[in-house]
């Protein structure tokens, strides 16, 4: 996991504002889409230069302007001037590490929320922050890549499904949001399955990779839990928010995300707990198979303690032993030692130690 304080260490001392990117470098140019849309038309297209989006600001219709890319820190800065967004916000959209939250700036409301998906290669979360910009008639998506969960909302606008045409800009950012939450259960399922194998492999064969994978499930649900309980209080806040910018007919949508995002919460809470025990469930499967192996040991030690007994009376050659001069003593004696193995078995078996 990279350190991201390396990189917030580079802003000491800098103005309040500045923009400097904290988080992975792209390599890839940034890329703006916008859509545009009404009852009855739409407008979708990829820009090349920043300043076409200006254009857009006080259009009657709903226009959605996305970036991919908040690295190209000069193209984040001049869409802050035309848009008028406060350098604050600016600074918080090109930091990745920030956690979710939501201000209001009167002319606009900023939500910053995590985008979550699950890679099967790896077994493991990858984050993406996502910011939003919510105007009275625009919303404007910043995130660090291409690649979304956001597809099932552009078809519905292009298809004019639902009341997405029918609505205003505010219930477009409730869309964005409800989206990024309801994806958090398929990640959640990704992880109740790998829970679920986990917990077969620790009742029948734990071993130091099955502590290993423990140990990174916990740390991915402490992040995952980092990501979305502050996320109830975005959701909250949105529901609760007094701006003109939020109308009365979305608050009823945003109260479903809360709802949502509560059930999130939950089901973290549970496999936090789930996992926890599955540390206690390791240490006591790897106890108890070390006690077989310690009880397999001992009886075989018990066994062959009477055996070295009897050898080593025999093995002292004193001249005047009478057993060494009969002419069965050998045979004798090897009789003895498997009459005493068999009856120690049998006293093991009917005490159950074996």
């Amino acid at each position: 996991m990279v350190n991201p304080f390396g990189k917030r260490s580079h802003k000491a001392g800098l103005p309040p504002g500045t923009l400097f990117h904290v988080g992975e470098k792209k390599a890839e140019k940034a890329r703006i889409t916008i859509i545009d849309y009404d009852k009855a038309q739409l407008q979708e297209k990829e820009v090349e230069m920043d300043e076409e989006c200006s254009s857009f600001k006080d259009k009657p219709t709903v226009t959605w302007i996305n970036i991919d890319g908040i690295h190209q820190v000069d193209i984040i800065e001049k869409i802050g001037k035309q848009f008028n967004i406060h350098p604050l916000t600016l600074e918080d959209i090109v930091n990745t590490e920030q956690r979710p939250k939501m201000e209001d700036y009167h002319d606009y409301i900023f939500v910053l929320v995590k985008m979550l998906s699950y890679d099967d290669e790896d077994n493991g979360i990858r984050p993406e922050q996502v910011s939003l910009i919510l105007g009275s008639n625009f919303v404007i998506s910043f995130q660090e890549k291409q690649g979304d969960v956001f597809d099932p909302i552009r078809e519905r606008i292009r298809r004019a499904k639902g009341r997405i045409r029918k609505m205003k800009a505010d219930y477009l950012a409730y869309t964005l949001v409800d989206t990024i939450v309801d994806h958090y259960f398929t990640v959640l399922e990704k992880l109740g399955g790998t829970i679920e194998g986990m917990e077969e492999e620790l009742v029948t064969n734990p071993t130091p990779d099955t502590l290993q994978a423990i140990h990174t499930l916990k740390s991915e649900l402490i992040f995952l839990r980092k990501s979305v309980w502050p996320l109830r209080e975005v959701a909250s806040g949105l529901e609760r928010e007094e701006s003109p910018l939020i109308h009365k007919s979305t608050r009823v949508f945003l109260r479903d995300v809360y709802d949502h995002t509560i059930q999130v919460i939950d089901t973290i809470e549970t496999f936090r707990d789930l996992v926890s025990g599955m540390l206690d469930v390791y240490l006591s499967s790897v106890s108890n198979k070390m006690n077989e192996v310690m009880k397999v040991l001992t009886i075989v030690a018990t066994i062959f303690i009477p055996l070295t007994f009897v050898a080593g009376i025999y093995g002292m050659n004193f001249k005047y032993m009478p057993e060494l001069e009969w002419q069965w003593g050998y045979f004798g004696a090897l009789i003895v030692m498997v009459v005493i193995v068999f009856l120690m078995v049998f006293y093991f078996k009917r005490k159950r130690w074996l």
